[in-house]
C-alpha cells in the first residue's frame, strides 16, 4: 500500500501535470464515430489520441511501451505495455471518444471551454472517460517510485466506446497474445454514488437503440384538408410506444425484458440506499418541485440498475416549434434506446421490441423499426477475499470510509466482451461520475479529489495483487 509520501506524490502529478494535459483534452471536439461519420477527415479523433500518447512517453516508468495502432477504417487506439516485478497481469481499460455537445450549458461553461471552478473541471469527456489514461499510468508509477511490485500491466485506451465499441474486437484480434491472459480489469468508466467513498460496480445494464419510423404520406399536405382524412403520423408512432411502455408509470409491457435481481444486490442496493437516502434522486438536476419515480432510494437504485427503462432520445420529421406550419405530418421518426437488465441477452430483446413495434400498424401505416444496436450488460463475478480486502483497506486509506457497491445503469461494452473471453477474472469497475457531474449531458464536470484518491485506490489494488496468496 502506498506511504503518504507518495499519495501526496499523486496528488502533485494531479495539479502539475494531469490536470494541464487534460484541459487541453477536453478543448478537443473528438466525437466518438455515432456522432462524426467523418471523425477522420476531421483529424480531431488522432489530435486527442496524440496529446494523450505524448503524455504518456512523457512518463518515468521502467519497463513502458506506448503505441498508437489504427486498423484500416477504425478508429485508432492507444496500447501501453508495463513489464511486471510480480506474477499475474493486469488489464487496464478507459476509452478517449466523447459524446456530442448537447445542449443546456451554463453561461461561462461549454463542451470544449475547460473550467476549473470549486475542484471541478468542466467540460466534455474529462470525467467520460479522458482521466482514465492519466490514473492508470500514474497508479503504476506511484508504486515504482515506492519501489512496490506489480504485475505486467496493459493499458487498452479505445476510441469508439461511445458507439457501442465496434471497433473493439478487430483490436483485440489484432492484439492477440498481446493483451495476455489478465486475471484482473481494472476499468475507470463508471459512476459513484458519492465523492466521499470509493465505489465498485457490480453490474451494467444492456443498452437496445434503434429508430421507429412511420409513414403514412408521399409529402405533408395542409392540415385543414388532410385531418380526418388520413392519420396523423405521429399518433400512430405514440400509439405504438404505448404497446411498449406504460404511459402512467414508465414500465415496460413485455414481460420477458424482466429479470429476477439477485439477493445479493438487493441487500447491497439497500446499504447503498440507506448511505446515500435523498442524493438517489438529488444528483438529477430536477427542477424544483418535481418528483422521483420513487420515494425509496432503494426502489429508485435497483430500478436504475435493474429494471428495463425507454427513453426517446431524438426525432425527426417534427419541425422546430418555430418552423411548424398547419401541415400534416407525413412521417415521424423517434429514436428509442432501451436500458436492458445486466443479465438479459439483447439479441432475444431486440426481435421482441421489433415484433410487438411492426406488428399489425394501425391503418396499414408503414412501420419499421430499425435496431442500430443491441448490447448485452454485465453482472459482476463474485469478488476473491484478497480482493474484497484490498478494495475496504484502499477505500479506507484513500477516503476514511468504506468502500460501497453499486449496479450501474449504463452500459461498458468491453466488459460483457472481456468477462465472455475471461470468464476466471477479477474485475474492479469504478469511476468519478457522481452527483451532479452530468456525462453526455450539459455542464458535465470531473471532481478532482475524487479523481486523485481514486489513483491512489488504483495504486493500492494493484499492490495488493502483486503480493495475494
Amino acid at each position: 500500500m502506498l506511504n503518504a509520501t507518495h499519495r501526496q506524490s499523486i496528488r502533485e502529478i494531479w495539479s502539475e501535470s494531469i490536470l494541464p494535459a487534460l484541459t487541453d483534452y477536453v478543448k478537443i471536439p473528438n466525437l466518438s464515430p455515432l456522432f462524426d461519420p467523418q471523425w477522420a477527415e476531421h483529424g480531431h479523433m488522432q489530435q486527442a489520441l496524440d496529446l494523450l500518447a505524448h503524455w504518456c512517453r512523457a512518463q518515468p516508468i521502467k519497463g513502458m511501451t506506448v503505441e498508437t495502432l489504427t486498423l484500416p477504417g477504425r478508429t485508432p487506439i492507444l496500447f501501453i505495455e508495463i513489464a511486471g516485478s510480480a506474477a499475474g497481469e493486469v488489464l487496464l481499460y478507459g476509452h478517449y471518444d466523447k459524446q456530442p455537445e448537447f445542449t443546456g450549458w451554463e453561461p461561462g461553461l461549454g463542451p470544449w471551454t475547460p473550467v476549473l471552478r470549486d475542484g471541478k473541471l468542466y467540460g466534455r469527456g474529462g470525467a467520460d472517460d479522458g482521466y482514465a489514461t492519466f490514473s492508470s499510468l500514474t497508479a503504476i508509477r506511484a508504486l515504482q517510485a515506492q519501489g512496490l511490485p506489480h504485475a505486467r500491466c496493459v493499458v487498452l485506451i479505445e476510441g469508439c466506446e461511445e458507439s457501442g465499441s465496434a471497433d473493439l474486437p478487430y483490436y483485440v484480434e489484432h492484439l492477440g497474445d498481446r493483451l495476455g491472459n489478465p486475471d484482473l480489469v481494472i476499468c475507470l468508466d463508471a459512476e459513484c454514488g458519492n465523492y466521499e467513498q470509493f465505489w465498485i460496480t457490480t453490474s451494467l445494464r444492456g443498452n437496445l437503440v434503434g429508430t421507429l419510423s412511420v409513414d403514412v404520406l408521399r409529402e405533408g399536405v395542409h392540415s385543414g384538408m388532410g385531418t380526418g382524412i388520413a392519420p396523423s403520423a405521429f399518433r400512430i408512432a405514440r400509439g405504438l410506444i404505448d404497446r411498449l411502455e406504460n404511459v402512467h408509470n414508465g414500465d415496460l409491457l413485455i414481460e420477458e425484458l424482466y429479470v429476477p435481481i439477485p439477493e445479493e444486490r438487493r441487500a447491497q442496493a439497500e446499504i447503498t440506499g440507506s448511505v446515500l437516502g435523498a442524493e438517489v434522486a438529488q444528483k438529477l438536476p430536477f427542477w424544483p418541485g418535481v418528483q422521483a419515480l420513487s420515494d425509496s432510494p432503494t426502489e429508485l437504485l435497483l430500478n436504475s440498475t435493474w429494471k428495463p427503462t425507454l427513453t426517446i432520445t431524438g426525432a425527426s420529421g417534427l419541425p422546430a416549434v418555430q418552423n411548424a406550419g398547419n401541415v400534416l405530418l407525413p412521417r415521424v421518426q423517434l429514436k428509442l434506446s432501451l436500458r436492458l437488465p445486466p443479465t438479459l441477452d439483447a439479441a432475444k430483446a431486440a426481435a421482441q421490441v421489433k415484433t410487438l413495434l411492426e406488428s399489425d400498424p394501425p391503418y396499414e401505416a408503414r412501420v419499421e423499426f430499425k435496431v442500430d444496436a443491441a448490447l448485452s450488460g454485465w453482472h459482476a463475478p463474485s469478488l476473491t477475499p484478497w480482493l474484497q480486502d484490498a478494495i475496504q483497506a484502499s477505500s479506507q486509506q484513500a477516503f476514511g470510509r468504506e468502500a460501497l457497491h453499486m449496479g450501474t445503469g449504463g452500459s461498458i461494452p468491453f466488459i460483457g466482451m472481456l468477462a465472455d473471453r475471461y470468464p476466471q477474472t477479477q474485475f474492479v469497475v469504478t469511476g468519478v461520475l457522481g452527483p451532479q457531474s452530468n456525462a453526455h449531458g450539459p455542464n458535465e464536470f470531473l471532481h478532482v479529489a475524487t479523481a486523485e484518491r481514486l489513483t491512489a485506490c488504483v495504486s493500492d489494488i494493484l499492490a495488493a495483487h502483486a503480493t495475494k496468496a
